[in-house]
């Protein structure tokens, strides 16, 4: 199986853990609670944690001399392979809980049968990050109920959240035919064969947070091809601004 393909997979893993935690770390001095401020910036610092593991073996199996901070800092947004779903604006506090978690089940679905893959590199990783996605999905399911299931304003905003959410998830479990030569030799996890899991986790949080899956809509798509919308071009500017203007510096 060709390194690209190989590289392509592992970036795209990458460029998820990556977007979500620049993301999560705009709540760092804006959440409603000192608690969530600190939860959100920890769940942000997990998040990069695993892009640093993720690019930096992306970048040994590209071999062209670039390490993790190269892929992340020096990319043009049309080289990112993340989902849709991860690069969306924060919005308000529901919307961004309604995201982690949806990303947060499927994450952990897809790290729990990485454990397994061939790729013993790829699967340490896995078996280090599920520890960490399990409490990522403890978290949001409860604050997802405690809104969902709280006073009027707050289910209308978590159910206007998890509408605003919903269309981004099926392309998280799309297979793109680059992936399937993968997934043969036993080298990545499909992520179709995560759908059904999927949907149960998630149906078991909504009825207990009294919300009703959002009416079925045609899905938007185009992330793991490089077809990205405008936020996370602008997103890329704020974090990239400095390596690109001092790439000499040592930090």
């Amino acid at each position: 199986m060709p390194v690209d393909a190989r590289f392509a997979y592992v970036a795209s893993l990458g460029d998820d853990a990556l977007v979500l935690g620049q993301r999560l770390g705009e709540w760092c001095g804006h959440a409603p609670t000192v608690e969530l401020d600190l939860s959100l910036a920890n769940l942000g610092l997990d998040l990069i944690g695993q892009a640093q593991h993720l690019l930096g073996y992306a970048a040994e199996l590209e071999g062209a001399g670039r390490d993790a901070d190269a892929l992340a800092f020096r990319r043009d947004v049309l080289a990112f392979r993340n989902c849709l779903m991860v690069e969306q604006p924060n919005g308000d506090l529901a919307r961004t809980l309604a995201r982690h978690l949806l990303f947060s089940t499927w994450q952990k679905l897809m790290f729990e049968q990485m454990t397994a893959i061939r790729d013993d590199r790829l699967a340490a990783i896995a078996s280090k990050a599920v520890k960490e996605v399990a409490y990522h999905v403890r978290f949001a399911s409860e604050w997802v109920i405690r809104l969902g299931d709280g006073t009027e304003e707050s289910h209308r905003r978590m159910r206007e959240g998890l509408a605003w959410q919903w269309r981004f998830s099926d392309e998280m479990f799309e297979t793109p035919d680059d992936l399937k030569g993968l997934i043969a030799d036993g080298l990545a996890v499909d992520p179709a064969t995560l759908r059904h899991d999927w949907d149960r986790a998630i149906d078991v949080v909504l009825a207990e947070a009294r919300l009703s899956r959002p009416p079925q809509a045609r899905g938007v798509t185009g992330g793991r091809q490089g077809r990205h919308g405008e936020h996370l071009g602008l997103m890329l500017a704020e974090m990239q601004f400095l390596p690109r203007a001092y790439p000499d510096a040592i930090w």
